[in-house]
């Protein structure tokens, strides 16, 4: 089991803080959070979660980063301003 953190806009915009997951990769995170979104009634789009950083234990990752029992990963929305 993984946890999962959600930080920024993304977690406003879901209405997630963390969840639990047993995804064996980033990628199949992606559908497990755009369907807890839904039950929490928000719409999260693959683009919202792709311009995301992610993390996993402290380490940049990518989509195909493979996930095993015990990681933490961070979803980062990504912000810019001045």
């Amino acid at each position: 089991m993984v946890t999962v953190k959600l930080f920024g806009l993304l977690r406003m915009d879901s209405g997630i803080k963390q969840f639990t997951s047993d995804a064996a990769s980033v990628k199949e995170l992606y559908a497990e959070l755009q369907q807890l979104a839904s039950k929490n009634g928000n719409t999260i789009t693959e683009k919202n979660i792709r311009s995301c950083a992610v993390l996993v234990n402290d380490i940049q990752a990518d989509k195909n980063t493979k996930l095993k029992d015990g990681d933490r990963v961070v979803f980062m929305s990504m912000v810019a301003g001045g």
